[in-house]
């Protein structure tokens, strides 16, 4: 038996594997360098490092958002339920699942129709109906997509949302993670949320499964 054009496509694997990690190594460094001079070209004479810890320098905010953690508790069980559905969601991507991305996008909707507007006030309220707005809207592509790379298209809008949403209300005690892909969304860079910090790539699945950096961490 001829096993070369078998080894040929194993090889030829191989080497796609090692150009995509390669390529996500070089972004990551490329995003890392533009950070670090951004950091050496500060006044650092003008800086107040009393307040910060040195060991969490890697920490910073990616998203900035309102505090209306004062809300009343169902409110934030409400969408910390809409974080479990996104997790699953998420977890469907990395694996290439559309049929369970599907159907935890159902989940996600149904989540976001639950969480009780009328229970919030004024600029809260307004808040919350944007994020939701966003949700909705991300959460139907992904539904009504016919394949994983067209619902993929959408996890970035839903993944801000839900992690806007869940750093203002304070809604889950849970560690989050908001981890970045810098080849996403066509070279363009994308994040997503995540309850561990070992990065599980859900624009690429197995492809560049690895490739991505935690931005922001929550509690």
């Amino acid at each position: 038996m001829n096993r070369r054009p078998i080894q040929r496509i194993a090889f030829a694997g191989a080497v796609m594997g090692a150009f995509a990690f390669t390529a996500c190594a070089e972004k990551q460094q490329e995003a890392a360098g533009t950070t670090q001079d951004q950091h050496e070209g500060m006044d650092h004479g003008n800086m107040d490092h009393s307040g910060m810890n040195h060991g969490q320098m890697t920490a910073q905010e990616v998203v900035e958002t309102p505090d209306y953690t004062s809300v009343a508790a169902p409110v934030k069980a409400q969408v910390a339920a809409l974080v479990d559905s996104y997790l699953k969601l998420k977890d469907a991507l990395v694996a290439s699942d559309s049929q369970a991305a599907k159907a935890a996008a159902e989940s996600v909707l149904a989540a976001a129709e639950k969480i009780d507007l009328a229970a919030l006030e004024g600029e809260q309220q307004a808040f919350a109906e944007d994020k939701l707005e966003e949700v909705r809207q991300s959460a139907s592509s992904v539904a009504a997509a016919g394949d994983v790379s067209a619902q993929r298209e959408s996890l970035e809008l839903l993944s801000e949302a839900t992690f806007s949403l869940t750093k203002a209300f304070g809604a889950t005690d849970q560690k989050l993670y908001y981890q970045h892909c810098p080849m996403a969304s066509n070279n363009q860079g994308a994040y997503w949320l995540s309850s561990s910090p070992e990065i599980r790539n859900p624009y690429f699945g197995e492809q560049m499964l690895k490739c991505g950096s935690t931005e922001e961490v929550l509690n």
